[in-house]
């Protein structure tokens, strides 16, 4: 069951933020903004309130139950830097999340001048983590991550 679920979160992520941000994307009425995936007896949603330093949660249901969540607090801290450029190099990170590391991106991703890393302790029944985004050895743009199984 385990393999299923990281799965389909994979598949989740993918066809969320870290994807087109298509029609998936919803501007609820408390300002937040929030992606969210079905198929089969899981569903994914994705909420987070801000922008340049936002905070959130992503939660896996099964049959209508929360079983897995992960909770994010993020900001960019050079703001010199387009808030669109970072997102954009953070979206093509994120879009190569693996089954070893189902949090966020993976561990090292390279693109032009940026370079991303993600460190966690933990595995997908609880862990904690921090990402981070550098223009050559500056980092521009940090994110705190924690979560797990729910029972």
């Amino acid at each position: 069951m385990k393999q299923e679920l990281i799965k389909f979160l994979i598949k989740a992520k993918k066809a969320t933020y870290a994807g087109t941000e298509g029609d998936s994307k919803k501007i609820l009425t408390d300002g937040s903004k929030e992606f969210s995936f079905s198929n089969g007896v899981y569903s994914y949603r994705d909420r987070y309130f801000g922008s340049d330093a936002f905070a959130g949660e992503e939660i896996v249901f099964s049959n209508d139950r929360a079983i897995w969540s992960l909770n994010y607090y993020g900001r960019i801290l050079d703001k010199t830097i387009s808030e669109k450029e970072i997102y954009s190099f953070l979206k093509l990170a994120l879009s190569e999340v693996s089954e070893t590391s189902p949090f966020r991106g993976p561990k090292e991703f390279q693109g032009s001048d940026y370079r991303y890393a993600c460190e966690f302790t933990g595995d997908f029944d609880y862990f904690s983590g921090i990402e981070s985004i550098y223009i050559k050895n500056h980092k521009i743009y940090e994110l705190f991550f924690h979560g797990g199984i729910i029972h």
